[in-house]
This record gives C-alpha cells, sequence and structure tokens, in this order.
C-alpha cells in the first residue's frame, strides 16, 4: 500500500448541550480530522488530542504540528505491507501517542478498505454488535441527573456512568443507585480525588457500583494499589494505561481490576489490541472508552469493541446524543443497548463532506514532498 497524500483538517462540531466533567464544560467539540489517500482508496481517522493538556499531555496544536511537518512527510511517498510495518517505520519517535494513533488508526481504515473486509474482520472481532452504556456528564441537580439516568435507562443503554468530583459525588450517585435498581452504575472521577478523600471513596464502596474509573491521579498507579486494597469495589483505570506495558504494571500491582481502553490514548489499534490481551491474561475484562468523537472515532472504536474480551458495555452509544447532524453519512444509533457494527470494507462509514467543509476551521494538504502544499483557515 503505497502512501501518495494525506489531508489535515481541524473541525469544530457543537454539541447538542454542554458535557460537563471534572476537567470542565465543553460546548463543542474541536478535533483532527486526517484522511489518508493511496492506490484510489481513502482512509481517514480522527485525533482525540484536546485543545487544552487537561486529559494527557498532548494537544491539537502539537499533534497538528508533529503530523504536518515530521510524521507525514516520513511515511508519504512509502510503501507499507501492513499496519505493523508503518509503525515500526515510527518507532524512533517517543511518546505522542494520540498523534501517532490518528496515522496510525487512518493506515487501518485505508488497508482494511484495500482488502475489501470489515476493520473489526482484520482486527479479529467476533461480534456483528457491541454493548452499549451510556455517559453523563455532570447535571445542574442531582434531580436532572436522576431523570437524565431513567430516561436512558429506559433506551436500554445497559451501564450508566456518571462523572463525579469533589462536591459531587456520594449524594448524587446514592440517588441514582436507588432510582435504576440492579441496572450496572458506573463513575468517572478523570483523575479528580486523592487518597485525602478516603472517607467519601470509601462511602462510594458502599453503594454497589460496577467500578469506579480513575478516581486518583493520572499517573500515579502506586495510589491506585493502596486505594484498591481497600475497597471491594473494582477500580478500572483509564489515563494510567497509555500501552501495554503500563495494563500489564497495573494489573501485576493490584491497581486496578480492568482497563478502559482508548484506542487513541494508546497510540493505536495495533496497541489497544496488545492491552487487550494483556488483561485477557490476567482475566480482567476490557471496555472500550470514548472521547466525545464524531462518527469516524466512534467507527473505529466499535470495530475495536468487537474483539473478545470487550465484556463490559462501552461508551459507543448514539451519535444523536451528541450532534445535531455528524460528518459521516451512515447513523450510528443504538437499540435495545447494542450498537451494530457497520457494514463495509474499512470502518463502513463515508464522510459527508460538505458538511464537514461547513464545519472545518482549517484545512491543509500534504504530499511527498515533506511540506504543505495548500492550506485553507476559515
Amino acid at each position: 500500500m503505497r502512501l501518495e497524500r494525506a489531508e489535515l483538517r481541524l473541525v469544530s462540531l457543537p454539541l447538542l448541550k454542554p458535557f460537563r466533567t471534572s476537567f470542565g464544560e465543553m460546548t463543542d467539540k474541536t478535533f483532527v480530522l486526517l484522511r489518508l489517500f493511496g492506490e484510489g482508496l481513502e482512509g481517514v481517522a480522527e485525533g482525540v488530542m484536546d485543545v487544552r493538556p487537561d486529559f494527557r499531555e498532548e494537544t491539537i496544536s502539537g499533534a497538528l504540528a508533529l503530523l504536518q511537518e515530521t510524521v507525514l512527510p516520513s511515511v508519504l511517498g512509502q510503501e507499507f505491507t501492513n499496519p505493523e510495518h508503518l509503525m515500526r517505520s515510527l518507532a524512533g519517535i517517543r511518546g505522542n501517542r494520540m498523534a501517532l494513533a490518528t496515522l496510525e488508526m487512518a493506515f487501518w481504515d485505508l488497508w482494511a478498505r484495500s482488502l475489501g473486509l470489515p476493520l473489526s474482520s482484520v482486527l479479529g472481532g467476533v461480534r456483528s454488535e457491541v454493548a452499549v452504556g451510556v455517559s453523563l456528564g455532570i447535571q445542574p441537580s442531582i434531580e436532572a441527573t436522576v431523570d437524565s439516568a431513567t430516561r436512558h435507562a429506559e433506551q436500554g443503554y445497559k451501564r450508566i456512568k456518571l462523572k463525579i468530583q469533589p462536591g459531587w459525588d456520594v449524594k448524587m450517585v446514592r440517588a441514582v443507585k436507588e432510582a435504576l435498581g440492579e441496572l450496572p452504575v458506573t463513575v468517572d472521577a478523570n483523575a479528580a480525588y486523592s487518597l485525602a478523600h478516603i472517607n467519601v471513596l470509601r462511602e462510594l464502596d458502599t453503594l454497589g457500583l460496577d467500578y469506579i474509573e480513575q478516581p486518583l491521579a493520572w499517573n500515579d498507579m502506586r495510589d491506585h494499589a493502596k486505594l484498591q486494597a481497600l475497597m471491594h469495589t473494582p477500580l478500572c483505570l483509564d489515563e494510567c494505561i497509555t500501552s501495554a506495558q503500563d495494563a500489564r504494571k497495573a494489573l501485576e500491582m493490584a491497581a486496578c481490576r480492568l482497563v478502559n481502553i482508548k484506542v487513541g490514548r494508546v497510540g493505536g489499534h495495533l496497541e489497544a489490541r496488545r492491552v487487550h490481551d494483556v488483561a485477557a491474561s490476567f482475566s480482567a475484562p476490557v471496555w472500550c472508552g470514548g472521547m466525545l468523537e464524531s462518527g469516524v472515532g466512534r467507527a473505529h472504536n466499535i470495530h475495536l469493541a468487537t474483539l473478545e474480551n470487550f465484556t463490559k458495555p462501552g461508551d459507543t452509544s448514539s451519535s444523536s446524543r451528541y450532534w445535531a447532524r455528524d460528518i459521516i453519512h451512515e447513523p450510528l444509533e443504538t437499540s435495545g443497548g447494542m450498537m451494530a457494527v457497520p457494514k463495509g470494507a474499512g470502518i463502513g462509514v463515508t464522510l459527508d463532506l460538505p458538511f464537514l467543509d461547513s464545519v472545518t476551521r482549517m484545512k491543509v494538504d500534504v504530499t511527498p514532498e515533506r511540506r504543505a502544499v495548500a492550506g485553507t483557515a476559515t
């Protein structure tokens, strides 16, 4: 597969309603979109880095510069037999997993399309649909949270995840649990707590949660291991896990009992599969996390979640929960708490280019001549 050219876009897609976490409130999703062209075909992926380094260290501006000035010029004009071959050529680049994942995922889509196969098939997936949960941002009130959780439960979602932060936790979670009965409920702290909050965390431990996600610092497995030893509720790590090695270390030291796999966070589908396999060797379930992706990233996530050890409902809920209009033609909607895997070669979705143009803030074409040859800003 010869890579001929690439197109980088900065896209800003308005959210239907604000989404609030312990990081702050989002009213739109701004992301990098990469279109990769070769042999008459196109592969596409989106980056999950943010404007600010709130989730991990990477940022949109840094990723755009790295992709445009270093990564893409080093691979365009070259031939690669498969994704492993592509990533071996970039082995000298340290870190920047989200930026590298953007290229790697676009190449997986392109390569699968060249084979005429769905991405799930070439990844080794075993399902034609995946179980879906829903992630609820911090709401204006406990009553509003209970109402939202109840509505989503009635829609068939198989797990309700609640964003929490100090001061917005036990009372709210208890109210939701009482309203939902046996439906699995989880909480996600996005690293907002420390061991100084042990009393609050122990109260959460009494509420019958399916798991507690990333309660402590984004880079601290040791304190998570201390906390897990004090808790009956399983801990799930997210921000801490950027590789299969991280997953192995976390599970060996009992810092968690399950893992949230975000394909962009770990550097792409290759490493996501390795994390999946490591977790399976520890009999630790995994599930597919979300980063408020558009239909492109959402489709990649759905295909990944067809792997065997994705036994917990993921965050790949209906696109219509987030967007009045998505950047793809195909609707990605749940039915009875299940999301069908998009059909067709690659990720199985196609770009709505006229609408995509309307939400594109910047576009740059990159060619094998190792320079950006055309750019527009809107």
